[in-house]
């Protein structure tokens, strides 16, 4: 069963929670509410995220603040961040938004359709990912196994290095299309650069698997996941 993610609304009107849920029930993923920065940073301590939806205007700590909060957290720098707000202030306002962290920046009120199809884009990125880090787990498993087998206690590697070639095509096939949907509706500049890099790690993750392959030796190391 593939595990769904999980997306983090941020708003202190418990409406605007409500009506973000509404539009984003339909991609189906795990909807986490929190009502204030300080609530969306303890959530971010214990859960991992596949984009954030982060209001701008809330009382005490704002949505630049817990921005750059996240962005300083090593475990969470890396979580896309999709400003919204109630009030345009023009480029400068904007400008501030992409320099505290964000991927978007949309003004109230937005298109439901819009923002469902950004956050889809980030949600598919994200369990790409986390089909990449399965795979480097098993390429690791097969690779401990390799040298089992040298001693005899190991058996049939050949059986789990075909099962592991198999399903990293699968993700493959699955990264390229995504590309493509991307150069085709334009996408955010973010989203784009966080799918050539994950294309770059199925590169390297699949020229260490050709290494294990029968005739070729046994890969020295595994392709860095950072």
């Amino acid at each position: 069963m593939v595990q769904k993610a999980k997306i983090l609304l941020v708003d202190d009107r418990p409406e605007n929670l409500l009506a973000l849920e509404a539009i984003l029930s339909a991609l189906d993923q795990t909807l986490v509410r929190a009502s204030s920065g300080e609530e969306a940073l303890k959530a971010l301590l214990t859960d991992d995220f596949a984009v954030i939806l982060l209001d701008v205007q809330m009382p005490g700590m704002d949505g630049f603040e817990t921005a750059a909060h996240i962005k300083r957290r090593e475990r969470t720098r890396d979580i896309p961040i999709i400003f919204l707000t109630a009030i345009n202030h023009g480029p400068h306002h904007t400008f501030r938004g992409y320099a505290a962290g964000a991927v978007d920046y949309i003004s109230k009120p937005f298109d439901p359709w819009v923002l469902r199809a950004k956050v889809s884009v980030f949600v598919e990125l994200y369990m790409k990912n986390c089909q990449l880090r399965e795979q480097a787990a098993l390429l690791r498993l097969q690779l401990e196994g390799s040298g089992k087998a040298v001693t005899g206690e190991a058996k049939e590697p050949a059986g789990l290095l075909a099962e592991l070639s198999a399903r990293l095509a699968a993700v493959e096939e699955q990264a390229e299309a995504l590309s493509k949907q991307l150069d085709d509706e334009s996408a955010d500049a973010a989203a784009v650069a966080t799918a050539a890099h994950l294309e770059r790690k199925l590169t390297g993750l699949r020229r260490a698997l050709d290494a294990l392959e029968p005739g070729t030796g046994t890969a020295s190391s595994l392709p860095s996941q950072n």
